[in-house]
Formats: C-alpha cells, structure tokens, sequence
C-alpha cells in the first residue's frame, strides 16, 4: 500500500484508543481539566456506567466564547507555550489530546461561563461533525456531557465490562482524584443517586475526615503521620501502622506534585521501607504526597499519564526508603502514642510464641535498670462505690509514670500483665524480646559493617559487561556488607570474601540478584535483606519464650527496654507486640456506671 495521509477523524479516534480506554479515563481526564481550572467544587455524574451519560461540572475559570470551539480540536492547551514549559509540567494535563479524543467517539457538549463574563455559551460535537457556539444559561464554570461513548467504534464498546464494573472504575478514579486535591469538593453521582458527597477540606481535621471516607475509617485510625525533607524533596501523608496490612496492595496511593502515579521504583522503595515490620506475602497501605522541582520529573512518558520518570531515579527511591523507615522507626511505645489494635488483622501459623511445650532455653538474665517503685506509687483505679459516680480519676500524680507502667504478673506463661496510667497494658513477651533482641543486634553490625569471612578458594564468575561496570563501581558499597570482589576482564568478577553471616548461602545466585537491582533500581538491598534475616531468626531463637517464668524485675526491665527500642510496636513478622485497655473500656467490659 501506498504511503498516506490518515484523516483527521481516524488519527483523533487512534488518540483515543491510546488516552479513552472505559469511562473511567473520561473522568479522569475532565475532572483534571477542571482542577486545573481552579475549581473548588467538582460534580460528577453517570449513567448506565458511563457509557450512556458522563457529565462533569465544576466553577473553575471557564472557556471563553471564541476559545470553545479550539478547546476541542486536536494539540490545543493553555497550560504550556515551549519546550521550557513542557520540561517543567506543573499542571495535571497538558497535551491537548483529552477533549478532542472523547468528542471523536462520542455525543459531547460543553458550556461554559468565564469569570466576569455575563453570558455563557455551548458548543456540541458529534463525533466528526462539531457545531457552532450557541447561547445557553450556566452558572460560572464548565460543564461538559459526554454521551454514547464508542457508539461509532463499536468493537471498542464490545469491550467494556458490565455496568457495575465500569461504575466501580469510576468510583474508583473520582476517589484517587479526591485525595489528590483536599481544597476541591467532590460529588460522584449514579443514574440520580449520591454516592458521595465530600466537601472541601482544608484544615488538617477536615483532611483527616476526607481520608477516613475515601479510605476507610479503619485506615483513618491505625495511620501515622509522615512529613519528612532533604534535598528538595518532601514526602508527607500517611502510613498505614504495619499492623494494618493487606492482602493485596490495594491501598496504596502515591501522588508526585499532585498527580497518581503507579510506578515499580516507588512501590519498590516502599515495599522495602515496610520489610522489618511486616508479614511475609502481607501488603503495606499508605496515601503519601511526594513534592519536588517538576524539572526533576518527566510526566510525559505515558498517554494516560500514570507513569512518570524520574531523572535521578536512585536519588529518589533512597530518598522515599530513609523517610518511609526513618518514620516507622517511631512506632513503639511512647507518651501520648496509640497502641496497636488490641484485636490483630490477621495471625500468624508459625507464631512461636504459641509453644507450649516444656520450656528447653537456658535461664537468661534481664538487667533491671530501674528499682520498682512500690506498690503505693503504681497509677491506681480509683473509683466510687456507686454505680452513679463512675469514675474519678486525678492523672497530677501519674506524670512520671512510664508509657507501659509497672508489671503486675504474667498470664498463660505467654504474656506480661503491666499497669500504666490509662489502665492495663498486655505485652507478648516473646514478640518483645524479639524486637529487642534484633534491633541490637542490626545496631551491633551498623557501626563497623558486617564482617566478611575470606574465601580459600576465590570464586570466579562471568557476567555482562554493564553488570561488570556496576560489580565496580558499588565495590565500596559492597564492602560494607563483608563482600570484597575484583573485575578481571570485561566481562569477569572474581569473589575473595562473603559476608561471614551468608558463608552457606548461595554467593553467585545472591551476587547476580544484587546486580540485577543495581542494574533496574540503582540500588540493591539484598544483602542487608539476607542478613537481616539471619539475625531476625538469631532474635527469634534467642527470645525469651513462652512458659518462661520471669521476676517481676526482669518484666519491668523488658519494659523499658521497649519504651526505647525502634518498631517495639510490633516484631520483626509484623505481629503486635503490646495493647491497652482502658479504665473506660474495662468499666464497660463490666458494665460499670450503668
């Protein structure tokens, strides 16, 4: 066939192809276009799942009469002028292709009234054919109404899911864009009836409320709040406690100067900055913001603008790495911090700390770094006699009083009973232990690095070039670890010394892991990963167990040692290692005050 110029209509309907894949991605590109308007209110509506009715409204700037009609052909924006604009992005969409590509396969409509302007006018397309602006009543903003989508593309609609999906995607979307821009209230309708209605939300209260609805209230409970800097970089949000994982990464927004994103090198930094505290299998949830220079980020990289990139990208996945751990490292007991669930999401099969066979450990030795104080000093339930007076509770005398209290006992050889001056603190003290005993060994190793163990006979392995290259130039890295390499040849790495934890593993599957991360992430954490894990399973065998009667002395030194040790929160599988009950939840327990 000859070469060919292809028809305006057939290259709009192939741009659709690319940016309009369901109803969803209507949404989406609208409602970013009325965000970059200024809008602080945004309604949404949709019928038969979008596909026989969208409309989009908002009281953004509006579209001038003389400007209607160029807002729908085709490379036409106001939001960039030169090349220098493109490189620094700093608005959600910027190619011009979204309206002309939903007008070309569908029925569109938009009025719209700019600010100051005292008439509104409306423009209409049908799919090739694009009318002339007429006079029509509209309030200030934009409205657009998009209907029968794909009706001149029918083996694009045979593709679509039933209704419900197509809704869901679209709850879906509106919900990401929601937590996008707090400042904008958000209405999502379906064939007449609110789903939801969020109002704008400035303040961090308000904020907080607009995460519990898009989110879930139970997020909105068991997160932590993250505001972390360097270098031109800020990350702030909020993390999910890694109590509250899931079983899928479902709840995992991350946003780069306001825009969604999915990208592997962010999922990636986060999934390692979760690894310490969570389950095996098990997905961390979060909604974090990443601020930066827009030169520093190219979100011209993918039609629908999911995917960016990032010009240094090692910079940043270590970036997201230290803040991310550097925040979950706060998660232990402190004043004023919320225990974790008393109710755990989920358990682990291999808990050891459900061994109930006769205890086999030597006698280990708690230093008890404090005297306990006597019985007269511990916080008191202090209580009337009636059921009319409840409860009253002077807190003036409890100040000094340490976040996990003074021990009472242990229950089922298992747990430690303690009491504080909110009420009853349960610890799992082989969990405790653990946590205790694998933060100090990793701070043991930190200092100097981890020391290596010099092969007899130097193992030799051949690779590619570009793995060579990288092999020599993180060597120093390397070393770190207790790994000492040489490159002899282009193409050839020859191993004198392993890390004196993995003399057993496996060198050269665990070196060719490591440069294939260095190679796609810039960065590589296998080696800490691996022997991290070794010394997990050191603290696991050396904690103390259960059916291990402790002095009330050593309980209330493992007390404290929690109190001042990183992710006491939970142990390194993630389980919760402490909770509280009340006085308030206890007197309900027992209906007290009824």
């Amino acid at each position: 066939m000859p070469i060919r110029q292809l028809p305006a209509q057939l290259i709009d309907q192939i741009a659709a192809g690319e940016v309009v894949e369901r109803p969803a991605s209507v949404i989406k590109e609208l409602v970013e276009n009325s965000l970059d308007a200024g809008a602080t209110r945004i309604e949404i509506e949709v019928d038969g799942g979008g596909l026989r009715r969208c409309l989009v409204r908002d009281d953004g700037c509006g579209i001038p009469r003389d400007e209607l009609a160029l807002a729908l052909s085709r490379h036409a924006t106001s939001k960039i002028t030169s090349l220098e604009d493109l490189e620094r992005v700093g608005t959600l969409g910027f190619r011009g292709e979204a309206l002309p590509s939903i007008a070309s396969v569908s029925r569109l409509s938009v009025t719209s009234r700019p600010v100051g302007a005292d008439d509104a006018w409306q423009v209409e397309s049908d799919g090739s054919r694009l009318g002339s602006p007429v006079p029509a009543a509209h309030p200030q903003g934009t409205t657009i109404v998009v209907r029968d989508l794909f009706f001149n593309t029918p083996a694009r609609r045979r593709f679509m899911r039933a209704e419900r999906t197509e809704l869901s995607h679209v709850e879906r979307v509106v919900r990401r864009l929601a937590l996008s821009c707090f400042t904008t209230g958000f209405r999502l309708s379906r064939d007449g009836k609110v789903l939801f209605d969020l109002r704008p939300a400035a303040d961090p209260a308000a904020r907080l409320r607009r995460l519990g609805e898009v989110c879930g209230e139970l997020f909105a409970a068991q997160s932590m709040d993250i505001d972390q800097g360097a270098a031109g970089l800020r990350l702030t949000g909020w993390l999910g406690l890694p109590t509250f994982s899931r079983s899928q990464p479902d709840l995992q927004y991350f946003f780069v100067n306001g825009r969604m994103i999915r990208d592997r090198l962010v999922t990636h930094a986060m999934r390692q900055a979760y690894a310490d505290v969570l389950f095996h299998g098990r997905h961390p949830a979060y909604v974090v913001y990443l601020e930066m220079d827009p030169a520093l980020v190219d979100v011209n990289a993918h039609p629908t603008k999911h995917e960016v990139r990032f010009r240094d990208a090692r910079s940043i996945h270590g970036f997201l790495y230290r803040a991310v751990e550097q925040a979950l490292a706060g998660t232990r007991p402190a004043a004023g911090s919320a225990p974790p669930p008393a109710t755990p999401r989920f358990a682990s099969e291999a808990d050891s700390s459900a061994w109930t066979g006769p205890a086999r450990q030597d006698a280990m030795r708690f230093a008890a770094r404090e005297p306990v104080p006597p019985e007269s000093s511990w916080p008191a339930f202090t209580g009337a006699g009636s059921d009319d007076d409840v409860h009253d509770r002077s807190q003036a005398a409890q100040d000094d009083t340490p976040t996990l209290g003074y021990a009472l006992g242990q229950l089922g050889g298992i747990y430690i009973l303690a009491q504080n001056r909110d009420g009853l603190v349960i610890v799992d003290m082989h969990a405790a232990h653990e946590r205790v005993l694998y933060e100090r060994l990793k701070h043991s190793l930190s200092g100097s690095g981890a020391p290596g163990q010099p092969l007899l006979v130097p193992i030799s392995l051949r690779v590619s070039t570009t793995e060579a290259e990288l092999a020599e130039a993180f060597a120093p890295d390397l070393a770190q670890f207790g790994f000492e390499l040489d490159r002899r040849g282009p193409d050839v790495l020859v191993v004198r010394q392993v890390p004196a934890l993995l003399q057993s593993a496996d060198t050269e599957s665990l070196l060719r892991d490591i440069l294939s991360d260095l190679a796609e992430q810039g960065s590589s954490r296998r080696l800490e990963e691996r022997i991290n894990q070794l010394l997990g399973t050191m603290a696991c065998h050396g904690a103390v167990r259960a059916n291990r009667q402790l002095t009330v002395a050593e309980m209330n030194a493992l007390l404290r040692d929690m109190e001042q040790t990183e992710r006491a929160d939970q142990c390194n599988h993630g389980r919760p290692t402490w909770t509280q009950l009340s006085v308030p939840e206890l007197d309900k327990l027992f209906l007290r005050g009824r």
